[in-house]
């Protein structure tokens, strides 16, 4: 396979990992925006999504994040099967390179924090580990660990003033740890809370090291002395916070900032100092707002904040970035939505007719409408519990075709969104892939049982005309002959192609290959086919014949499952399991440009019709827009083609 070495320039990245608590972190400068996607860390401008750095070293999702105090330094854990171990990486942030890498907890690394001179890391693993680690920053050895409860902890803290004393979180158990150097060993502390029993969820320290506040998945917030190791107080003064409260932090006032459960951003006031504990009123609320789901990060952005307003910055389980005003004065919270994510795998994407600015998503139980220069989200189609396996246009852009995991064709309006009509029973399983004819009169449509059908669709009905029954397994991918309209081809994990003859519904033609085809689509000229499956071949076909013409390696270790063409058919997009996107000179066969972001499999690729982006979707929940480049040959895929050849 001729590789070049040229990159595929990434123009920017739609995608967000909400359900890692504490993942979205803020850089001091209020500038730069920190979070996980997949087994990456991505490191991006706020105003400007174009300035943005990929950390790439995490072999399986990351687990959580933290920032050290000084910014230099960013520390990521990650998840791993069940039995082994799972990596801590430090990574230096003013070279963006990777600094340590680190492993003794199993399977999941649960939470990491910085002491406050950056000279100690603490690591918490996940349930199957429970142990409490502390790490040497500079040198990257582990300095001592101990296991932290019987129960499951949580969360892990530094003080803000004293780098060898931190404090832990979690079921039913709260604790103040101090590091001993004679001894090398940390020595736990119970902190006293009475007759109280609270399954803790996060933790946070006031700037002075005189109070923790600990959230609790009952919904309250206690107010623990830390140098008494007692509770001192708790809040809210009316009623919980729904749902529990999934993440707290320091207002620069001193009020404690509270996310709930139930997606709702709290300023809950603390108490004044010096006052008898034992007179002292619940801490109260002084604003509430709601964002939509669980509230999972949470960050204060000191440089935009003042004495007048706070700001900070939050993201949501439902992969969604706000950002909080409080108005101090006037007592008022306000939130404003940065950027909306795909929530999880994105199965299919596509472009309207000969319209290139805006593109469809789907993934499970929603459709999105996404413009393409802006990256904003235009429109959301939900469909509560069901995944939508495949989306496309009608080609007059009067409605937007879906397959469902339910067997049902759903059809939506492209600018209200509207349920226009529903197929019941389209397929016995789901459907898996779906087209439109040219004149936008009938929908073909592709299930998982094998089954290919055409259907009519009129003004007040859809009818299915014919069921065609000759392939064996799931249906993977459909495409129209343009020109026509009378033929499309289909492509089946039974290892076939087969193309259709629309007006008699039979067989025309077969390919067979010993594979599983995920992708095939026409040329342009509609003189050949290509074919993209589990062999990891990319096949030209002659299209009248059936005959193979040609054959690519399109990946050396994985399935290709996407395949995209541009509208003039001189360049070839490919992607599969091996998270790389290549750009394919069609006539030569060469590969001239290599994009590498996602941490998951690509499952579909989509060519701007004016050719002026390349649109992948993966199982990362990623959404990557690349600059489409033009195949011709650079230096580094020359001198690969010349090797290749002697």
């Amino acid at each position: 396979m001729t590789i070049s070495k040229t990159a595929l320039p990434l123009t920017s990245c739609i995608g967000f990992n909400g359900s890692v608590d504490g993942g979205l972190v803020l850089e001091k400068d209020g500038t730069t925006v920190i979070y996980p996607l997949g087994s990456t860390v991505i490191v991006r401008q706020l105003l400007n999504e174009q300035q943005q750095t990929f950390l790439q070293g995490h072999t399986d999702e990351v687990s959580c994040l933290v920032l050290s105090p000084s910014g230099r330094y960013l520390a990521s854990g990650q998840l791993n099967f069940m039995g082994l171990k799972a990596d801590i990486i430090i990574w230096d942030l003013t070279s963006m390179t990777l600094l340590h890498r680190m492993s003794l907890h199993k399977v999941k690394v649960q939470a990491l924090a910085f002491s406050c001179d950056e000279q100690f890391l603490a690591s918490l693993g996940g349930q199957d580990d429970n142990a409490l680690v502390l790490w040497d920053v500079e040198t990257g050895n582990a300095i001592c660990g101990t296991p932290t409860c019987t129960d499951f902890t949580i969360a892990v803290k530094f003080l803000n003033n004293d780098g060898a004393k931190l404090v832990t979180c979690g079921n039913y158990n709260l604790h103040v740890w101090h590091y001993d150097h004679l001894t090398n060993k940390l020595v736990p502390s119970d902190v006293q809370l009475g007759q109280l029993r609270r399954c803790f969820t996060c933790l946070t320290v006031d700037a002075a090291d005189q109070y923790m506040y600990c959230g609790s998945a009952t919904g309250d917030v206690l107010q623990i002395n830390l140098e008494r190791r007692l509770l001192r107080n708790s809040g809210p003064a009316k009623g919980l916070v729904q749902q529990g409260v999934a993440t707290v932090a320091m207002a620069p006032t001193g009020d404690i900032i509270v996310g709930g459960g139930n997606g709702t951003i709290s300023i809950m006031k603390h108490d004044q100092e010096g006052q008898d504990a034992r007179f002292l009123n619940k801490m109260p609320l002084l604003a509430t707002t709601k964002l939509g789901s669980r509230i999972s990060s949470l960050t204060v952005d000191g440089a935009h904040s003042n004495g007048r307003a706070m700001s900070a910055v939050c993201g949501t389980h439902g992969c969604d970035k706000f950002r909080v005003t409080y108005d101090i004065q006037s007592k008022k919270l306000q939130a404003e939505m940065l950027q909306t994510s795909p929530p999880s795998s994105v199965h299919d994407v596509a472009f309207p007719h000969a319209y290139s600015d805006v593109f469809a998503a789907c993934g499970l139980g929603e459709i999105r409408i996404w413009h393409l220069h802006s990256r904003r989200e235009l429109l959301r189609m939900s469909v509560p519990n069901l995944d939508c396996r495949c989306v496309a246009f009608m080609q007059n852009g009067q409605s937007i075709i879906s397959g469902w995991s339910d067997g049902k064709i759903r059809a939506f309006g492209p600018q209200s969104g509207k349920l226009l009509y529903t197929i019941h029973d389209a397929h016995q399983g789901a459907v898996t892939a779906i087209s439109g004819t040219p004149d936008s009169t009938r929908i073909i449509s592709g299930g998982e049982e094998g089954m290919v059908r055409m259907w009519a669709i009129r003004a007040h009905s859809q009818v299915m005309e014919a069921s065609m029954k000759e392939h064996k397994g799931a249906v993977n991918s459909i495409k129209m002959k343009a020109s026509s309209g009378e033929e499309c081809v289909t492509a089946s994990s039974d290892g076939s192609c087969i193309i259709w003859d629309l007006t008699t519904f039979h067989r025309r033609s077969s390919l067979f290959a010993n594979t599983l085809f995920k992708a095939v689509l026409y040329h342009p000229d509609e003189s050949q086919l290509v074919t993209a499956g589990t062999d990891r071949k990319i096949m030209y076909w002659d299209a009248f014949e059936g005959s193979a013409i040609r054959e690519l390696e399109g990946s050396s270790s994985e399935q290709v499952s996407a395949l995209a063409i541009d509208p003039d058919g001189e360049a070839l997009v490919s992607g599969g399991g091996d998270k790389m996107v290549r750009l394919w000179g069609y006539d030569e066969g060469n590969c001239y440009a290599t994009g590498a972001a996602h941490s998951g499999a690509v499952n579909r690729l989509a060519v701007a019709p004016d050719k002026s982006h390349i649109i992948s979707v993966g199982s990362d929940g990623a959404i990557m827009i690349w600059d489409y480049m033009p195949p011709t040959l650079t230096e580094g895929s020359l001198s690969m083609v010349s090797s290749a050849r002697a």
